[in-house]
């Protein structure tokens, strides 16, 4: 595969947490980065805002610094509630990864991993619209991008221009309209959530824990069947809290739920002095659709790179997102670092290959463990005794949490450590 006229080494269409952190690891390597967004900074991104150890270990790796100053709020660790019984469980003390968690809006998140991307020797150019890939005729290999300029509301506002390049990574997100283009469409025997969020002017603001509540129903939020997900309240630090939640497969429950219906209800229901009301708000309730446990694959094939939300990266057990996308992404980073210095394509095509089985082999066993999680708790029974017999032991808990977030240390010689990293070890990588 030969690319007669290149614009840079690698091309990135998206500039979320996967396309920045991408950006910035190949370009403090050398080499010639360009990012396509079709947004402009800052924007809204619907999340929770909430970054685990596993989050704050990828900002460290990248070298982004996190001050309190500059709004990064930290947090010490999950507190749960359900059935009753309210429990705090502390992040896991794990060797190579931070004690605490942080908060961070994702409007201000993405602007810094994009600026930190253009600090390290990328270049980002913001509201650029994707339109398609441009493929070698010879190969079917994808060798660059067509695209255009947009304004602030998408609609078209220039020329468009093509854009080459050796490899291409799709960073852009969910919809994954450069992976479709090129025939991949998302699994259906993986599953999917949604997540809706809004932020309150509250005194909860400075919370150093993050909140998940395990309870969440349908219809009457006191007597209706149980949803498969939970309810977060995360303090931003900056005086409004982000509330929200999010339900393991839009389909679970009996017909089509409102999910943005049921965040006002169960806000209502909450302590008044909390002030989490109308008046209240700031900003609308948005949503958005969680892509778990590699609903796009391949990761790789004919030049294209599919990394973070496009690839299906989010963690089915909670699901987080941006750890995972930054993981893909440093990954993917490796296998073309060495993709760029390889003699010969055939020696390229090998090293670009070794990033999907990067990827699976990580944390291909863990997503099948949470695909078997999302099918249990899809059962209202299931969901049921897990509450009211779970929360009340706090040792379970314990394994619970490490479970569900991936913070279990394999030197570790916990028994709760040790039972995470076996039952990982255990599942097939699919």
């Amino acid at each position: 595969m030969t690319v007669q006229t290149q614009d840079a080494d690698v091309l990135v269409v998206g500039a979320g947490p996967a396309g920045s952190t991408l950006a910035r690891h190949l370009a403090t390597a050398g080499h010639r980065v360009l990012v396509l967004e079709k947004s402009s900074f800052p924007r809204e991104k619907v999340c929770g805002d909430g970054l685990t150890p596993r989050a704050v270990h990828e900002l460290d790796l990248l070298g982004l610094k996190t001050p309190a100053e500059d709004g990064w709020a930290r947090n010490r660790g999950l507190r749960l509630l359900g059935g009753g019984v309210r429990l705090q469980v502390p992040w896991p003390e794990i060797s190579d990864y931070p004690g605490h968690g942080l908060v961070h809006t994702r409007s201000r998140f993405d602007q810094a991993l994009a600026e930190h991307a253009r600090e390290g020797g990328a270049t980002v150019l913001e509201r650029t619209s994707v339109t398609g890939p441009v493929l070698d005729e010879r190969t079917g290999h994808v060798v660059g991008v067509t695209a255009r300029p947009v304004d602030e509301k998408g609609r078209k506002a220039g020329e468009g221009t093509t854009y080459r390049a050796p490899v291409v990574v799709a960073a852009d997100g969910v919809g994954g309209r450069l992976a479709l283009s090129m025939g991949l469409a998302k699994r259906e025997d993986r599953p999917l959530g949604i997540a809706v969020r809004t932020y309150f002017t509250s005194p909860r603001h400075d919370d150093d824990w993050m909140e998940a509540w395990m309870e969440l129903r349908e219809g009457d939020s006191s007597s209706g069947p149980l949803l498969p997900g939970y309810g977060w309240v995360f303090g931003v630090g900056d005086g409004t809290s982000n509330v929200g939640l999010g339900v393991l497969d839009p389909g679970a429950g009996s017909g089509d739920v409102d999910y943005r219906d049921l965040l006002r209800r169960w806000t209502a229901a909450m302590p008044p002095e909390w002030r989490f009301r109308e008046e209240d708000q700031v900003g609308p309730i948005r949503g958005a659709a969680l892509p778990m446990a590699f609903n796009r694959t391949p990761h790789y094939t004919r030049g294209l790179v599919l990394v973070g939300d496009a690839g299906g990266m989010v963690n089915p057990f909670n699901g987080e997102g941006i750890a995972y996308a930054m993981q893909s992404a440093r990954f993917a980073a490796r296998a073309v670092d060495e993709a760029l210095s390889a003699p010969d394509a055939r020696a390229r095509e090998r090293a670009l290959q070794a990033y999907p089985a990067a990827v699976r082999a990580d944390l291909g066993g863990y997503y099948t463990l949470g695909r078997v999680f999302v099918s249990l708790i899809g059962h209202p029974e299931v969901m049921r005794i897990a509450t009211r017999f779970g929360l009340p032991r706090p040792g379970l808990m314990k394994l619970v949490v490490k479970l569900l977030a991936n913070l279990a240390d394999p030197t570790s010689k916990d028994a709760t450590d040790r039972v995470v990293v076996a039952l990982k070890r255990l599942a097939p990588a699919t």
